[in-house]
């Protein structure tokens, strides 16, 4: 399980800085410091450990205007990659961003990361100085006005969305909302005050609902990406809650998790379908799902 958060303690923050510059600064021949600069002090820093407690990505984000954060410092070991947690790092930057008041994102990208940031909603606006003196870069931005977070393929994410409230009432109750899909990450919320308990916490059914419908709604839109059919419903799971939610809770569930035998759905065969969900409260992960889900054929 993958877990966001912000390094604090000394021990944290050496080792945040000597990531950065092992996979942003070393690859080029700088020497270590050269991964620091004088907007430090001033930024919001987040990175991603394993449970283990092992850093494997982070990224930075500060105000350039009280209108315009700059991303930058996005790093993920390489051989986590391809396992959504670029994109993870990203939309927590955006949300601390937007949190700050800024209503746009900018954020000055190598040629090498131009395709990775316009698969979450960059554009190229102009041109950028170069990095330590060689490196070529293009300047991107992205709006952060309306919760403006990327949405691949929205109209199967409205589908979605309109199916949970359709045929799961209760799913409007609860607030659960598709937040973020990008093929291979989906990420849904819900509001703490609908399901808040005497606590003052979020009850252990509505968390436990929130993970079941954000892993429904990861097979629903693999099957849309496939261009397959089918019933899905939950045969069995568990879950594990280390943590209370009483701030923000997500539910994000990632592509490396699934594991499906999707051609017997082709052969009109039901289809096994196992994953995981991590639930967060804001940045903190506080709960893990696993669970057992078929995909029944449709029969003509």
């Amino acid at each position: 399980m993958f877990s966001i958060s912000t390094p604090k303690t000394t021990q944290e923050l050496e080792e945040y800085f000597y990531f950065r510059w092992l996979w942003l600064r070393e690859p080029w021949g700088y020497p270590e410091g050269s991964e620091k600069d004088e907007y430090e002090s001033v930024s919001e820093h987040r990175i991603i450990k394993t449970g283990a407690g092992e850093i494997v990505a982070c990224g930075r984000v500060h105000l350039n205007t009280s209108e315009e954060a700059q991303i930058r410092h996005i790093a993920v070991n390489k051989a986590f990659r391809r396992k959504g947690l670029g994109e993870m790092i990203i939309s927590t930057l955006e949300q601390v961003a937007r949190d700050l008041g800024a209503e746009r994102a900018v954020t000055n990208s190598r040629e090498t990361s131009i395709k990775f940031f316009s698969a979450n909603g960059f554009i190229i606006a102009d041109d950028a100085p170069t990095e330590l003196g060689k490196l070529k870069r293009k300047q991107m931005a992205k709006s952060l006005v309306d919760n403006n977070v990327l949405i691949l393929h929205p109209k199967w994410c409205n589908e979605l969305q309109s199916t949970w409230h359709d045929k799961i009432p209760i799913s409007e109750h609860m607030g659960i909302k598709l937040y973020q899909y990008t093929e291979k990450t989906i990420e849904t919320r819900a509001s703490l005050n609908r399901n808040v308990n005497l606590h003052g916490s979020m009850f252990a059914g509505s968390i436990y609902s929130l993970a079941t419908l954000t892993g429904w709604g990861m097979i629903f839109l693999q099957l849309k990406q496939k261009g397959l059919q089918g019933e899905i419903v939950l045969g069995d799971a568990n879950i594990h809650y280390h943590k209370p939610v009483t701030m923000q809770p997500r539910a994000v569930c990632n592509i490396e998790s699934i594991r499906a035998q999707f051609s017997f759905l082709q052969k009109k065969k039901k289809c096994p379908v196992s994953l995981t969900v991590d639930i967060f409260d804001a940045d903190k992960a506080v709960a893990e799902f696993s669970a057992q889900y078929w995909i029944l054929p449709i029969r003509d």
